[in-house]
């Protein structure tokens, strides 16, 4: 198989219309996308062992928009080296390395020999396993078997491994900056929280710092991607009363990184003067009613439908205020590095921060990145020698 293009080939980012891949919700597409080739016979036969079949795979993994998106990224892939729909399902183990590879290039491999068009972002070793776990559960799905055996599992581990120590020794990611309550203070005062969206990025931005929170909890990675079985919907929040008779409210998140499957865990939010979560989500009742299974972060479009903060967007209002006043660009877990870092800075003993942000470990502490606020307060001040 010829994998060289012409240099002037362009890069797509979607997919070639066929009525095999039809457009529909990330999560669907496992299950909608078909191959030309006929499938092995199904073991169940009859329409409620094939809607049941279809239920238990569902429940089966968090992951399924994922996956969709990583089969989205392999028929790219064909498409751009014209590989045949009869080729891709089932796929074969030099089609899958070869995608595993050009998925993983950089401007670097561009002097290769036969170095062909590179993905504009290329991906990690950790996502690649993910594209090809979507890829063997497209096959399952669809009714095949695995499409790698053992050898072949083990011989695209190599790679994967190469990948990953080329990528560590070019690609070192920076700190992650963590979110500062002087940075909360300036999207306070640029957003407009009488407006749907903006009242729904100030929530999320108050409850995922002071509850350490992963932006995963708060967020959805596309409008389609929410469920309530697994995300926040508004009857999550409850408020009530601790024995001091002070005011608390409580999420329960019905799925986390750290639950068992079918496992909730309890967030814990408290009053915190003019950056309070608790006012915050008040605001967000008011200025976007919803219904009981309704997203709790969520707001209303022109057309008055109610939709889910995407994680895409509420990072570019964030970054957007904050970039246009020369403070840093954050990312998604600097939220959860800035809440942590600022209860150490606060003299927050570290068993509180690691159980209040549900690490398991001591693993917190490779998030804490502010250390200059720790240090600062922590050690100023200390007796003469």
């Amino acid at each position: 198989m010829n994998f060289t293009l012409p240099s002037s080939a362009p890069l797509p980012h979607d997919i070639r219309p066929s009525p095999l891949h039809p457009r529909c919700l990330a999560h669907e597409r496992i299950f909608q996308w078909k191959g030309v080739n006929i499938p092995v016979p199904r073991t169940s036969i009859d329409a409620f062992s094939l809607a049941r079949e279809k239920k238990t795979l569902l429940a089966s993994t968090k992951d399924w928009a994922a996956y969709g998106s990583g089969l989205k990224k392999f028929h790219i892939f064909c498409d751009v080296f014209s590989i045949p729909e009869p080729d891709r399902l089932p796929a074969s183990f030099q089609t899958i390395h070869s995608f595993v590879l050009w998925a993983s290039a950089d401007e670097s491999d561009a002097d290769l020999p036969g170095a062909p068009i590179l993905p504009v972002e290329p991906v990690s070793d950790s996502t690649l396993r993910h594209y090809l776990s979507a890829i063997r559960a497209w096959h399952i799905v669809q009714g095949w078997l695995p499409p790698l055996d053992d050898v072949q599992r083990d011989r695209i581990n190599l790679s994967l491994k190469g990948i990953a120590n080329l990528q560590a020794a070019h690609h070192r990611k920076p700190p992650r900056p963590p979110v500062t309550t002087a940075m909360l203070h300036l999207l306070r005062t640029s957003l407009d929280l009488s407006a749907p969206f903006d009242a729904c990025v100030w929530a999320i931005a108050t409850c995922a710092f002071w509850a350490m929170m992963r932006l995963g909890e708060v967020t959805v990675e596309s409008r389609g991607a929410f469920n309530p079985i697994s995300c926040l919907t508004r009857k999550d929040a409850i408020a009530d009363l601790d024995l001091n008779k002070n005011l608390f409210v409580r999420l329960e998140l019905p799925a986390a990184k750290t639950a068992r499957p079918g496992e909730s865990q309890s967030v814990w939010l408290v009053p915190q003067d003019d950056l309070c979560p608790i006012i915050a989500l008040r605001n967000l009742a008011v200025v976007v009613p919803g219904a009981a299974d309704d997203p709790l972060f969520s707001w209303r479009d022109a057309k008055g439908d109610i939709r889910p903060m995407a994680r895409p967007r509420f990072l570019e209002r964030v970054n957007s205020i904050l970039t246009s006043s020369n403070s840093i660009r954050i990312f998604g877990h600097s939220f959860r590095i800035g809440g942590a870092s600022y209860y150490m800075a606060n003299n927050i003993d570290t068993e509180i921060v690691r159980i209040a942000g549900r690490w398991r470990s001591l693993s917190y502490q490779t998030y804490i990145r502010g250390f200059e606020q720790v240090v600062s307060r922590r050690f100023a001040g200390l007796p003469k020698a």
